[in-house]
């Protein structure tokens, strides 16, 4: 007798309701890329931003993969997934919902305050608000606050409680659109010292280890010239800032926030709103840590 996994029931039953869904690996994130589509060489999925010609057995693609159909889900290719699967997300945008990922008590106090009643699911640190309506995605709208939707995916923790509401210019006006603002080439002030001993007298890894993190990073936000790099400048710094938990300190993580911020700017995106996503990656990881 065949057991059906316990993640692959509750993705049939969201897929059933028309929610697009996906596994989880352990660390709670997707499962990589197979070999044909390792770096999206294969195009990628036909309905990410920049479609593709790819045609993968496979869940490749993260979020991308979500999906309702209970053929594919149920394939031999997506099988040995889900036996390893821990977990189920789903594609908020395919659902036609955004949420508002509130990461810790003062985000969700905030949004009390100033956001509409909604359906809300219980998070580890937070709260998820629920709402009717798709739109852009975007990291560190606010201190500890994420807003989810298109080409994106969050956890399932529940069906939550409350009545859903309609998506709020509240809610909309939190993302700023990264791509109106013309790549100045620096930032308004001078560009920061580049990171070194003299700032970071108590950082237990090696200068070069650190360079070579930090330029990969900024690599990774100065390749979103279109569009994206706020949000990707978060990841970077709330990832480089991660690597620094276990130092006695001081690290210079300052010097390496503006080095961020210089290189978001570079392709665009405004001032105030680079900053704004460092900090708050810096912030983040310096809270997980805790």
């Amino acid at each position: 007798m065949t057991v059906t996994p316990e993640p692959l029931r509750v993705a049939l039953a969201l897929a059933a309701a028309g929610v697009p869904v996906l596994p989880l690996r352990a660390g709670k994130v997707p499962f990589g890329n197979c070999r044909t589509c390792k770096d999206n060489a294969c195009g990628g999925r036909p309905h990410m931003k920049a479609a593709g010609p790819c045609r993968c057995p496979a869940p490749c693609h993260a979020w991308a993969a979500a999906t309702t159909n209970t053929h594919v889900l149920t394939s031999p290719g997506w099988a040995p997934v889900w036996r390893a699967a821990v977990a189920v997300a789903y594609h908020p945008g395919g659902a036609g919902l955004t949420v508002v990922d509130l990461d810790n008590a003062a985000a969700v106090a905030w949004a009390r305050e100033t956001l509409p009643a909604t359906r809300t699911v219980p998070t580890t640190r937070g709260e998820h608000w629920l709402y009717q309506g798709a739109m852009p995605s975007s990291n560190a709208v606010r201190p500890g606050i994420d807003v989810k939707s298109a080409m994106q995916y969050v956890r399932w923790l529940g069906p939550g409680t409350g009545r859903m509401a309609v998506l709020p210019a509240a809610v909309r006006a939190l993302v700023v659109k990264e791509d109106t603002t013309p790549a100045r080439g620096e930032v308004a002030s001078s560009l920061p010292t580049p990171w070194g001993r003299s700032v970071a007298t108590g950082c237990r890894h090696t200068e070069r280890y650190v360079r070579t993190g930090l330029e990969r990073g900024l690599a990774l936000v100065r390749a979103h010239t279109e569009s994206g790099a706020g949000s990707q400048a978060f990841g970077v710094a709330r990832f480089l800032a991660a690597q620094h938990t276990g130092c006695p300190g001081p690290c210079g993580l300052a010097a390496i926030g503006e080095e961020i911020v210089s290189a978001a700017v570079s392709v665009g995106v405004p001032e105030a709103y680079a900053r704004r996503a460092v900090s708050s990656g810096l912030e983040t990881a310096a809270e997980r840590a805790a």
